[in-house]
């Protein structure tokens, strides 16, 4: 999907995660509105593909790792709190093992 750039892997408690929430989903909701914003043009692809790369490279910056398409994982160290847009809160967790399928509510 994209070419992602690979940065050290963070470990992330749940608070630590939460708590950088915000700014992963502002770089969401902005990419987001950027491809929406698109759907009429023609030229369309191209554009799509160069937010979403954007996107998933800011939020690699960060140290959160991109598993899909508005999709995000946070690695705690024994699995993953997961957030997938336009979800509002952190409340989801799989384990290495199990992926997304996996994912456990977490509160």
């Amino acid at each position: 999907m994209t070419q992602e750039k690979q940065t050290a892997r963070r470990i992330f408690t749940y608070e630590e995660a939460a708590e950088l929430l915000p700014e992963v989903r502002r770089l969401t909701e902005e990419a987001h509105r950027q491809v929406e914003a698109l759907h009429p043009r023609t030229d369309v692809e191209s554009h799509i593909e160069r937010i979403i790369v954007g996107w998933a490279e800011a939020v690699a910056a960060i140290g959160v790792e991109v598993k899909g398409l508005w999709l995000v994982d946070f690695d705690n160290g024994s699995g993953y709190y997961c957030w997938r847009y336009p979800e509002d809160g952190l409340d989801y967790y799989h384990s290495y093992e199990d992926g997304f399928r996996g994912r456990m509510r977490i509160q």
